[in-house]
């Protein structure tokens, strides 16, 4: 599963990096950051419908971003539940109590449960080691 995380991420960044430079080569209305790239280079490159294509690819690139954006987030969500220290607690804490409840003072030897009852006083909690 780790390999596909970090290939998902590599894969997020490279797409990342591509949408930035795709926005930057966007030429505003009001020439800001499209100028610095010589203007017509795009024309060049792409043709007369440079804003059309550009656009597009934008759009593109950040479905493609927030798709590996969401599933790396349900990656890490079921990577991070499966082992966790808390939930392994947890799981230990209600397996002692499962078993503490299902085995009650057995009534064939009564003297035994009364001591059992009498070793811990009422509200005293013993530690776990």
């Amino acid at each position: 599963m780790s390999l596909l995380i970090n290939f998902l991420l590599a894969l997020e960044v490279i797409v990342g990096l591509l949408m930035i430079l795709v926005i930057l080569m966007q030429r505003p209305k009001s020439e800001g950051l499209g100028a610095a790239f010589g203007g017509g280079v795009t024309e060049n490159i792409f043709g007369a419908q440079t804003t059309n294509v550009l656009t597009t690819v934008t759009a593109w690139l950040a479905g493609i971003f927030f798709l590996l954006t969401l599933g790396l987030s349900i990656l890490y969500a079921h990577k991070g539940t499966s082992g966790s220290a808390v939930r392994r607690e947890l799981m230990k804490t209600k397996a002692a109590a499962a078993t503490s409840a299902a085995s009650p003072a057995s009534p064939q030897n009564p003297a035994a449960a009364a001591l059992a009852t009498s070793a811990t006083p009422a509200g005293s909690v013993k530690p776990k080691l």
